[in-house]
């Protein structure tokens, strides 16, 4: 019994369901309909009936999900295990088709000799500028420079505006 209460309070944190998590499950759902049962012979009021039905439905939709998630987690299982084999078939099938350099001789790369290793990509370094620096643009007429301030451009538009109104 104590190990059944450890192994519940572990799959309390657990997620998803767990076959310790069910069994309390439908024993409490159990439990709460013999009391149901019991109230109503006792008291024969039409509530315990009610109430009978709300925890019958309940207990079977909690059930029914239990099983739909089994079922779902078992084909996703599946599917995985198939997308796996089929990796594992093409990648033997692909060895032929990459291209592959190697260096069966010395030679020099680099700046080094490299005997019987295979080498791939480019010797060749790209130099990029940074994106964070600002730039001077040229203005449409020649020889005068923008400044990089945004209020100065929108001055600039502003005025060949009123330029072209009048």
């Amino acid at each position: 019994m104590a190990g059944f209460m450890q192994e519940l309070w572990e799959s309390i944190f657990t997620p998803g369901t767990t076959p310790t998590l069910l069994v309390a499950t439908n024993v409490t759902f159990a439990s709460l309909q013999l009391v149901l049962f019991l109230l109503l012979v006792a008291t024969y009021s039409v509530h315990f009936i009610v109430l009978s039905f709300l925890c019958g439905g309940l207990w079977l939709a909690i059930n029914w999900f239990a099983t739909e998630l089994r079922t779902a987690q078992a084909k996703e299982a599946r599917e995985k295990a198939r997308s796996e084999q089929r990796a594992a078939v093409h990648s033997s099938d692909d060895s032929g088709t990459e291209v592959e350099t190697s260096i069966s001789t010395k030679k020099a790369v680099a700046g080094k000799a490299v005997t019987g290793k295979a080498v791939s990509g480019s010797t060749e370094v790209e130099v990029k500028e940074q994106a964070g620096d600002l730039k001077l643009r040229l203005e449409t007429s020649p020889g005068t420079k923008s400044s990089v301030s945004t209020e100065d451009e929108w001055e600039k538009v502003s005025e060949n505006e009123n330029e072209k109104d009048k």
